[in-house]
């Protein structure tokens, strides 16, 4: 019998793993659309990289020639590149048949003749090959682990002339030979440290836990390393808020996995209904959701029903009181929650409600209690790289803890507690979701073109990309 539940056990095993695995709340697909626009970045960044090489001098003799190169300085870059995807390694940056022209001073002295000047120069039939793996770091954020890179340079071409140009042509394969040798060593390592130091510290901007405002954080730490395929780069974030005064509070992710099927745009997200019900569980914990209206913050309409609503229970209290100030308590009781459907995105509210006289001098008295319940419309916007949204109250609903009588009672109440709602708490939730959050991309790069699409369980936004500056410039701003 112990034998058998053992081998019960193991078979189970794969389907228990599958079970504890942490769905993304959100999550980002970067296409090959997107990706030609970064190789047009990425090729000028190359060039600018390989423009800056530095060449150590070279020095040698050969029988009773000496010579020596200095002030080898690039001058021209003509690159034939592609990038694209490279299957489980991460992106392929190729470098076929291309030229670099450039230039430098040559001392030369042949027997007791001497001569200097600038010799012009070019590497021909340039080819690199360099892959960036990709991967996940110990703190959840995306970098280049790896750079592999391979380069070669068929033949150097060196232009001679003055008085000497017979001599110089007679030692033009040994210098180019030379130089060849000397460029092709310094292309790898400049691509090296282009990626593992210049990009990883673009790649350090994007956040992966921040403060949103005073009251909650996001969690955009990378679940897994992404995953690539020959058209697309695939990425799922932990996409979790949390109460800044608690973080280890945090919402269990019981929602959808969201599902990422485009490919006609630059970048494509999804955001599941964990990702909101993150952010308004943090809200509430952090006491966000709660509202004292008295004195000059009560509508005068609606003071003047409530009194006429409880002019009775104030008159059976103490007559006294009749004038004394009344106020309202809105507490949301459980963690709002939000639902959605390919017809758009809802919030459900929960509430307590109080109706309070406050005589001067005493404790206050409760004159009602009661419940409600209400449901907004949640419309979902990009505002650049921030993602944001706009509530609308849909459905409104007061009912009375104490009595069936009561919540008859409490029906003139409605309409105008819905305008209170509608012109005080809605605006109060607004102002702090217009803010938005942004989403895990690097600074200096944009979201336009943007288009919002509902799911049965998540959202999904696909948008283009914009560089609001060049490769480098974002790198170098990166830095500062």
């Amino acid at each position: 019998m112990g034998l058998w539940m053992m081998v019960v056990f193991i078979s189970l095993l794969p389907h228990m793993a599958e079970m504890t695995d942490i769905f993304p709340g959100f999550k980002i697909r970067i296409t090959s659309k997107g990706l030609e626009l970064l190789k047009q970045e990425t090729q000028k960044f190359v060039e600018q990289e390989l423009g800056g090489i530095s060449m150590p001098e070279m020095h040698g003799v050969n029988g009773n020639l000496q010579y020596s190169i200095t002030d080898v300085r690039i001058t021209e870059l003509n690159l034939t590149a592609d990038l694209s995807f490279q299957p489980v390694d991460g992106l392929l940056f190729d470098v076929q048949n291309s030229s670099i022209k450039l230039n430098f001073k040559r001392r030369v002295i042949y027997w007791l003749l001497q001569d200097e000047g600038i010799i012009n120069a070019s590497a021909e039939g340039v080819n690199i090959n360099t892959t960036l793996h990709l991967a996940k770091d110990d703190e959840g954020r995306l970098k280049i682990g790896n750079v592999s890179c391979d380069a070669s340079i068929a033949k150097m071409r060196a232009k001679f002339g003055g008085t000497f140009g017979r001599v110089y042509d007679f030692v033009a394969t040994f210098l180019s030979t030379g130089m060849r040798f000397l460029l092709n060593r310094q292309i790898c390592p400049a691509l090296n440290h282009a990626g593992l130091v210049l990009i990883n510290q673009l790649l350090e901007t994007i956040p992966v836990r921040a403060v949103v405002d005073s009251y909650i954080g996001i969690d955009y730490s990378l679940l897994s390393d992404p995953v690539v395929s020959g058209s697309s780069l695939d990425m799922d974030f932990r996409g979790m808020f949390y109460d800044l005064q608690n973080e280890t509070d945090i919402l269990e992710n019981f929602s959808v996995n969201p599902v990422l099927n485009e490919y006609n745009r630059m970048i494509y997200m999804a955001l599941s209904e964990y990702f909101f019900d993150s952010g308004l569980h943090s809200y509430f914990k952090g006491g966000v959701f709660r509202m004292h209206i008295v004195n000059e913050r009560m509508p005068k309409d609606l003071e003047m029903l409530l009194r006429t609503t409880y002019f009775g229970a104030i008159m059976l209290l103490n007559p006294a009181m009749i004038d004394a100030p009344i106020s309202l308590e809105m507490e949301v009781t459980s963690a709002p929650k939000s639902s959605i459907k390919t017809t758009g995105a809802t919030v459900a509210v929960h509430a307590g409600v109080r109706v309070l006289v406050l005589p001067p001098g005493k404790s206050p008295f409760q004159l009602s209690s009661m419940t409600m319940e209400s449901k907004f419309n949640a419309k979902v916007y990009m505002k650049e790289k921030r993602l944001a949204i706009h509530l609308d109250l849909r459905r409104f609903k007061i009912f009375s803890n104490q009595s069936a009588l009561e919540s008859l009672m409490l029906i003139p109440l409605q309409a105008p507690l819905k305008a209170l709602l509608q012109m005080t708490i809605v605006p109060l939730l607004n102002n702090y979701t217009k803010k938005g959050v942004q989403i895990p991309l690097p600074n200096g790069i944009d979201l336009v073109e943007d288009v919002v699409e509902y799911h049965n369980g998540y959202i999904t936004i696909g948008a283009n990309l914009h560089f609001r500056s060049g490769l480098k410039e974002l790198i170098e701003n990166s830095s500062s």
